[in-house]
């Protein structure tokens, strides 16, 4: 195996094909997922764990997220929503991957799209983490990472409605500048958040079946 990376995996479409990108460049991938439980049920995570298992990944961790990512939208600017739960997400991941010994984090993300995805959002959520964010899918349009999702097929568990935005506003901030986030999160008792998040995180038990013709050699 190669260097080890933690993939911040969602139920969505993309985030697998940047997993599947890597792990066939010869990485090691562990994945996490951040569940809105208890806002929400477990499907999310149990979709999340089938990719995962499509994707043949080393681990994958659930830390549910729920009551963090309300008081997020409780207490601060709407309009940050996504690049502050994004912020929030990318510091939990570092914590785990630290301890997992992986050197990386792996995202989904691509520049062009809304809510945390334009440049300027992705700039501030980057400082975040002391670990590096690769995002193999950055210059992918979105037809292009189906067809990779259909061709390794992921895209048909990865189908439905998404729920990731369940408490975001109508209308995001697309050019957030560190300054307001700054501002915004000092709203926050950002450590205690990442703590209570980590203190219910669970490793999720995979199961594979024989290994499928997209897989890397």
């Amino acid at each position: 195996m190669g260097e080890r990376v933690l993939l911040l995996l969602s139920g969505g479409i993309d985030s697998p094909v940047a997993g599947y990108l890597m792990a066939s460049r010869g990485f090691e991938v562990h994945g996490v997922h951040f569940s809105l439980e208890p806002i929400t049920d477990d499907a999310a995570a149990r979709k999340s764990q089938k990719l995962a298992e499509k994707l043949r990944l080393s681990k994958l961790f659930i830390v549910p997220v729920g009551p963090a990512f309300a008081e997020i939208a409780r207490t601060c600017d709407r309009r940050l929503y996504f690049v502050l739960t994004k912020r929030l997400m990318v510091r939990i991941a570092e914590a785990i991957a630290r301890r997992e010994g992986c050197r990386f984090l792996l995202t989904g993300e691509s520049i062009g799209q809304v809510s945390s995805q334009t440049l300027p959002n992705l700039r501030a959520i980057d400082p975040a983490s002391s670990l590096v964010v690769l995002r193999p899918l950055i210059g992918f349009d979105k037809e292009e990472t189906i067809r990779i999702a259909r061709e390794i097929g992921t895209y048909e568990i990865s189908e439905g409605p998404e729920i990731c935005d369940l408490l975001g506003p109508a209308h995001p901030a697309t050019q957030a500048s560190l300054d307001w986030v700054h501002d915004e999160e000092a709203r926050l008792q950002v450590e205690r958040l990442v703590r209570e998040a980590l203190s219910k995180e669970r490793e999720q038990r995979l199961i594979f079946a024989e290994r499928s013709r997209f897989e890397p050699a």
